[in-house]
C-alpha cells in the first residue's frame, strides 16, 4: 500500500496536563491500530507540554475516515480537559517514504 497523503498534528497541553495528553496518546494507538485505512500513525513528545501525531493513508478516503473515526472524536472529548488551545491539525502530501 503506497503512502500518499497525511496529517501533522501537534497538541499543547494545559498547565499540569502534560502527562496525561500523554497517556491519552498512548491509549489512542488502539483506535489507530483499528483503522484499516491508517498505514502508519505515530505519536510523539516535544516537550513537557507539547505533543504531536504524525499519520499516513494511501488516499483520501483513508485521511477523511481517520479524522472523521473514533480517535477525533475522543480527542474532540478531551480538549477541553488537556489542552490548552485548539490542536493544529495540517493535511500534508508525502512525497518520499523510506
Amino acid at each position: 500500500m503506497g503512502v500518499k497523503l497525511g496529517f501533522l498534528v501537534t497538541l499543547e497541553a494545559k498547565d499540569g496536563k502534560g502527562e496525561e495528553l500523554g497517556e491519552f496518546l498512548r491509549a489512542g494507538r488502539e483506535f489507530a491500530a483499528a483503522e484499516e485505512e491508517t498505514v502508519t500513525w505515530y505519536a510523539f513528545r516535544i516537550d513537557a507540554t507539547r505533543y504531536g501525531i504524525f499519520d499516513t493513508f494511501a488516499s483520501e478516503n483513508g485521511r477523511q475516515a481517520h479524522i472523521a473515526g473514533p480517535l477525533a472524536e475522543a480527542l474532540g472529548k478531551a480538549a477541553d480537559e488537556l489542552l490548552a488551545s485548539d490542536p493544529s491539525i495540517r493535511p500534508v502530501d508525502v512525497i518520499a517514504v523510506k
